[in-house]
C-alpha cells in the first residue's frame, strides 16, 4: 500500500474489493440482494435479524427491558445475521432492510407485517408500541428524542471513524486517528457534562436515549469495544463511568448483550433467542458441549 501522503485520487474512483481491512467483505458501492435467501420466521410476533454489534445490542436490550418490565407482547425470536458471510445481502434480509445493515425487525402483529430498520427507528417503534421508556411529557420526550438522534448522528464518528482507524484499518494513519480521537473525546465530554447533574441521560428516568447511547459510549468507557479505554483516558469521564457501570449491571442489559453474539466467551453467546429459557440452556458453551 502506498504511503498515505503520496495518494492522489484518480479522476474516477473504482472499487477495489480487496481493500478496506478487517471488514472489507461487508462493504460495497451498490445496494440490493446478491443471493436468494429467505429469512426464517419464528413463533412470536416480533422477529429480529441481527448481530451483537452496538447497533444490534440496542434492540435486544430494549426487548429484554420490555420483557423485564412485564410487557409479554415483547416476546421475540432473534436470528443471527453473519455479516462476514454476507447474510445481509440475501433477498429476505434486503426485503426487511433495503440498506443491508443490521438490525432489522419485522412485526407480524400488524395486519400486514411491518418492517422496521435503523436501530433508532426500532427503539422508537417499540417504545411507542408498548408505551415504555419514552417520556410522555412533551418537553422531556423532546429532550429524549434529541439525545436519541444525537447518538444516531454522532456514533458514526466513534465507530466508522475512531473505531475503524484505531482498531481495524490495515494501516495506522496518524491523521485519521488524531482526527477521530479528538471528536470521540469531545463527544464523551458532552455526555460527561450531561450526566453531571442527571442520573440518566434525560434525568431520573431510564429511556431509549440511554438504551441507544450505552452500547456505543458505555462499552467504549468499559473497554468492551475497541480496547481503547487507556488510549482515550476513559477513567477521566467520571460521570459517564458511573452511568455506564450502572446500566451494565441491569439484568436486561446483561441478557441483551448475549443475544445474537457470535464472539467472546462461549457462555456469553446466544446465537438465536426464542424463549427466556434459552439464556440458561442454549448458550454456545452448552450447545458445543452437547455436540462433542
Amino acid at each position: 500500500m502506498e504511503d498515505e501522503n503520496s495518494y492522489t485520487p484518480p479522476a474516477v474512483w473504482k472499487w477495489d474489493s480487496e481493500s478496506g481491512g478487517t471488514w472489507a467483505s461487508i462493504n460495497r458501492p451498490i445496494a440490493g440482494a446478491t443471493s436468494e435467501k429467505e429469512l426464517p420466521v419464528g413463533k412470536h410476533p416480533l422477529q429480529l435479524y441481527s448481530l451483537a454489534t452496538p447497533n444490534g445490542v440496542k434492540v435486544t436490550v430494549m426487548l429484554e427491558e420490555l420483557l423485564q418490565a412485564g410487557f409479554s407482547g415483547a416476546e421475540y425470536d432473534a436470528y443471527l445475521i453473519k455479516i462476514g458471510d454476507g447474510d445481509q445481502f440475501g433477498s429476505g434480509f434486503v426485503s426487511a432492510n433495503p440498506n443491508s445493515k443490521i438490525p432489522a425487525m419485522v412485526d407480524h402483529s400488524t395486519d400486514t407485517p411491518t418492517r422496521v430498520f435503523e436501530s433508532g427507528a426500532i427503539l422508537l417503534y417499540l417504545a411507542e408500541k408498548f408505551g415504555a421508556f419514552l417520556p410522555t411529557d412533551h418537553a422531556t420526550r423532546t429532550e429524549c428524542l434529541s439525545w436519541l438522534f444525537w447518538q444516531m448522528g454522532s456514533a458514526p464518528y466513534l465507530g466508522g471513524g475512531f473505531g475503524h482507524f484505531y482498531k481495524y484499518a490495515p494501516v495506522k494513519i496518524e491523521y485519521c486517528i488524531d482526527r477521530f480521537t479528538m471528536e470521540t473525546k469531545r463527544q464523551l465530554d458532552v455526555l460527561d457534562r450531561q450526566l453531571a447533574n442527571n442520573k440518566f441521560i434525560c434525568g431520573d428516568e431510564y429511556t431509549i436515549a440511554d438504551i441507544a447511547i450505552w452500547p456505543w459510549y458505555g462499552q467504549v468507557i468499559l473497554n468492551t469495544v475497541y480496547e481503547a479505554a487507556e488510549f482515550l483516558e476513559a477513567h477521566t469521564y467520571e460521570n459517564v463511568n458511573r452511568w455506564a457501570n450502572e446500566i451494565q449491571n441491569r439484568p436486561a442489559v446483561k441478557r441483551g448483550r448475549m443475544v445474537n453474539r457470535s464472539f467472546g466467551p462461549l457462555e456469553q453467546q446466544l446465537h438465536e433467542r426464542h424463549d427466556a429459557s434459552d439464556f440458561e440452556t442454549k448458550t454456545q458453551d452448552k450447545i458445543e458441549a452437547v455436540s462433542q
